[in-house]
């Protein structure tokens, strides 16, 4: 069974950050409030499983690709997100 993706605060903010979107617009894109974005980003508190899935896969649909640890570097680096390739 395929490990379930799980996204990080920095990995969260970092997305963002690529693809020049405000909190609100995250959380606009997947269906979220605002506070529940900037709560997680700011560690107030973890994500519902559903939420999580939410703001992965508007992440992943406005461009950006979600590196888990150790991604393509070996066990040892650390969580990541890097923009996708245009088609």
């Amino acid at each position: 069974m395929p490990h379930a993706k799980i996204l990080l605060p920095a990995q969260c903010r970092g997305a963002r950050g690529l693809l020049s979107w405000s909190q609100g617009e995250l959380a606009d894109r997947a269906g979220v409030s605002r506070s529940t974005v900037k709560d997680f980003e700011t560690e107030r508190h973890a994500l519902h499983h559903s939420t999580e899935r939410l703001l992965i896969d508007a992440l992943e649909a406005g461009g950006v690709t979600l590196i888990p640890p150790g991604g393509d570097h070996g066990a040892e680096a650390g969580a990541g997100v890097r923009l996708k390739l245009a088609s």
